[in-house]
């Protein structure tokens, strides 16, 4: 998916095409961080206060799909996939500012974890696909000083996403074995 990864792009290379791959690579390291994990290793905290590679999964997609939705201004995807997490969530929830219990609360299969993610990736890689250089500077946020454009969301959530996504990775790397 992550166009780049063993390519060597020769020329000029598009703000579409380095947001494609950016957005691919944290597909790649969620699956790794998810695939062929049970339940409950999925939901393992290291301590009581330590999120879960669930809860960092469901997460990173929610800002994903919310974020992107909103730039995008589309639908997210998330209406579509909330009744099989069976979530105690409003439907609007990211998991921004979620204590330790609500942290608890997230609870998934690897299948279902994936399957939200790679639609959630499908739709932010069919939306940055389009996008060019010259719509980075579009304002998308004026609640901010400065104003947010759409090149420093969409960076916001690569870098929000990688880290969630590094941490998953640490946390599989803790489950007992």
């Amino acid at each position: 998916m992550s166009a780049g990864h063993g390519r060597r792009n020769v020329g000029r290379v598009t703000s579409s095409e380095l947001l494609t791959d950016a957005f691919g690579r944290i597909r790649d390291v969620v699956h790794a961080a998810v695939e062929g994990l049970t339940e409950d290793q999925l939901s393992y905290r290291p301590e009581t206060s330590a999120n879960s590679i669930a809860w960092l999964v469901w997460h990173l997609t929610r800002i994903q799909d919310d974020h992107v939705a909103g730039v995008a201004r589309t639908d997210q995807v998330w209406p579509e996939w909330a009744d099989r997490f069976g979530l105690p969530f409003r439907l609007r929830d990211t998991g921004y500012g979620h204590d330790t219990a609500a942290v608890g609360k997230v609870l998934a299969s690897a299948d279902l974890l994936l399957g939200y993610h790679d639609a959630t990736c499908a739709r932010t890689v069919e939306y940055v696909s389009g996008v060019t250089d010259n719509d980075l500077g579009r304002i998308v946020d004026e609640r901010w000083d400065p104003p947010v454009t759409l090149g420093v969301r969409l960076i916001s959530v690569v870098s929000d996403d990688l880290q969630h996504a590094g941490q998953a990775a640490f946390v599989r790397g803790l489950l007992p074995r």
